[in-house]
């Protein structure tokens, strides 16, 4: 019963932050909101409390984790075995398996299952969220194909977009995360809440969306001549293109995560010398309300406000590298809250991210996402705490 009143006053909260933000009061729809708050209930439920879940979750960790084995492989081939001697974890057992993932994805690519899988679900979404089939399609295409490489898949319609339709998109982007890096993430955290954080995000970006920026007629009404998505290669092509992509994102967040966790230490070491408290407990206190709101135990809450927070300054994988490392002093529902809040890519570097890859297809569009940016990552962040406060209800 209390956690019920707790994840009452959650939703409250949450909602009207949203509400706070929003476009066009006027055009919010409530019944559709609830329609979506409904099914991500009985999402949570299914994959986080049911005997059915459970398996399927264990099913797909169990995939992942076959992946995982086969990546390793060819890390173990180029590094001479070093995984294995529990060196470089983060680069070999985090990072290159995002290498062989990414070529599976472009592997399914090529053989048209995941435009086909795309364009079917999406549709089914369509007819529940209230939303268009472009916006629709993006979810499933952005979790699919990644935050950046996934408007590679719209250019030939970007320019026709209205800006309300780019902020969708751009939002769905920072608000969900990559299949790519899913065997990376399993690698930090427990496999079931990045199954289950992927898609409770996706109906959660779903509402925030409908309040922050609900559809308008004009919109609905457009119809998008949607591009196919991928281009005609040969077979190879396409696998030594994909294998490049996997291997330039892994770089990426290599010299992020080098990058930032460098940064952080030295501004805890000046907040610490001039202070007497790191930047990060400093931040801890900032987010401690929020922690609490979404459901971790109150003598949690400190600690896991401050992973949440070096989540939003730098990137999702710092956190759960922060996480990994005093996992062992959360309860098992603390632990469970804060994963599924870390598993998206709401950070202000995203904003960076997802503007320039649209920008690099189309500048005016780059721009407006540019412009975007405080509130793509404000309702990015509330959408991982409804995500949270969601799983918290039945853990």
């Amino acid at each position: 019963m209390l956690y019920t009143l707790h994840f009452l006053l959650a939703i409250i909260v949450i909602l009207a932050l949203a509400l706070l933000f929003s476009n066009d009061k006027k055009k919010i729809r409530p019944r559709i909101i609830l329609q979506l708050m409904m099914i991500e209930a009985a999402l949570s439920y299914f994959l986080l409390h049911s005997s059915g879940g459970t398996k399927l979750v264990s099913g797909i960790s169990g995939f992942f984790e076959t992946i995982l084995k086969f990546a390793a492989q060819g890390s173990d081939f180029v590094f001479g075995g070093m995984a294995n001697q529990g060196l470089a974890f983060i680069f070999l057992g985090v990072l290159c398996p995002i290498i062989f993932i990414s070529a599976l994805i472009g592997i399914m690519q090529h053989w048209r299952i995941l435009p086909l899988f795309i364009r079917v679900v999406g549709t089914l979404l369509s007819k529940v969220n209230g939303m268009g089939k472009l916006e629709s399609f993006n979810a499933i295409s952005t979790l699919i194909l990644g935050q950046s490489e996934n408007f590679i898949a719209y250019k030939g319609i970007l320019g026709d977009l209205s800006s309300r339709r780019i902020y969708t998109m751009a939002a769905t982007a920072m608000s969900t995360v990559s299949l790519s890096i899913v065997g990376a993430y399993m690698s930090m955290i427990d496999a079931r809440y990045v199954v289950a954080a992927l898609l409770l995000n996706m109906f959660s970006t779903f509402i925030v969306i409908s309040i922050i920026n609900p559809a308008s007629d004009e919109d609905q009404q457009q119809e998008i001549a949607l591009e196919k998505l991928h281009e005609k290669q040969t077979f190879f092509e396409m696998l030594g293109e994909y294998i490049l992509a996997g291997f330039k994102v892994a770089m990426i967040i290599m010299a992020m995560l080098i990058g930032f966790i460098a940064l952080i230490s030295a501004i805890n070491a000046v907040f610490s010398s001039v202070f007497g408290i790191s930047f990060q407990q400093l931040l801890g206190y900032v987010f401690y309300p929020f922690a609490w709101l979404i459901g971790i135990p109150a003598s949690e809450a400190l600690q896991a406000g401050s992973i949440m927070a070096t989540k939003l300054v730098s990137n999702e994988f710092v956190a759960m590298i922060e996480l990994k490392k005093v996992a062992a002093e959360f309860s098992p529902r603390g632990l469970g809250i804060l994963s599924v809040f870390l598993v998206s890519f709401a950070n202000f570097a995203s904003i960076g991210i997802v503007a320039g890859a649209i920008k690099g297809l189309n500048e005016k569009q780059g721009n407006i996402v540019s412009r975007f940016g405080w509130k793509l990552v404000y309702g990015s962040t509330l959408v991982s705490l409804l995500s949270a406060t969601f799983a918290g209800l039945f853990l």
